[in-house]
């Protein structure tokens, strides 16, 4: 039996950019994700094919891979990439929303912190070395947490220094108080 790819499947292989992509250290003690993925989008038909192209090689060949239906809104039940077909499938409640799992006859599982597309670069970095840790035991959903806990400090820092330059910082009780001494005498 032979399989037939579509054309424009083919095309836009050929036209893809490498897999955003970090794994832990190899031999390393294993914890609760083995890395993270950043794709460039949320379209599982282009997604998958860039990750196992990068997989493939030096991981073994993907299989079947799982996701979380929260932040895919299309989910293929198989997916051509070079070689072969991943069949993909989705578990709502049972998979944390910021993961993927990937599986492979051969060497096993690989649990991977899906960082989302619309991401930073700085923000991205810091949760591919995150994700990264040996012995993690931050699962994806708390890692994702802990960094909008970050963004929103940072920003809120960014608020208060562009305040300060803006002349807040002149705005302070005792001028209040000039202020409002300055218009009694009139």
């Amino acid at each position: 039996m032979t399989a037939t790819i579509e054309p424009t499947i083919i095309q836009e292989r050929l036209l893809s950019v490498p897999a955003r992509l970090s794994l832990a250290p190899t031999g390393s003690a294993p914890g609760l994700l083995d890395g993270a993925w950043w794709p460039r989008s949320r379209d599982l038909l282009r997604e998958i094919p860039t990750l196992t192209d990068a997989l493939d090689s030096c991981w073994g060949r993907i299989t079947h891979v799982t996701v979380n239906p929260t932040h895919w809104p299309v989910i293929p039940r198989k997916v051509p990439v070079t070689g072969h077909t991943v069949r993909v499938g989705w578990f709502a409640a049972e998979q944390d929303p910021n993961k993927v799992i990937l599986l492979s006859y051969t060497v096993g599982r690989l649990d991977l912190l899906v960082i989302p597309p619309e991401t930073g670069p700085a923000a991205a970095a810091r949760l591919m070395a995150a994700a990264t840790v040996p012995r993690g035991v931050r699962t994806a959903s708390g890692l994702m947490a802990e960094e909008a806990i970050s963004r929103d400090a940072t920003d809120a820092q960014s608020r208060e220094e562009e305040w300060e330059t803006d002349g807040g910082a002149a705005w302070t009780a005792g001028a209040a108080i000039g202020i409002f001494t300055s218009a009694l005498r009139r």
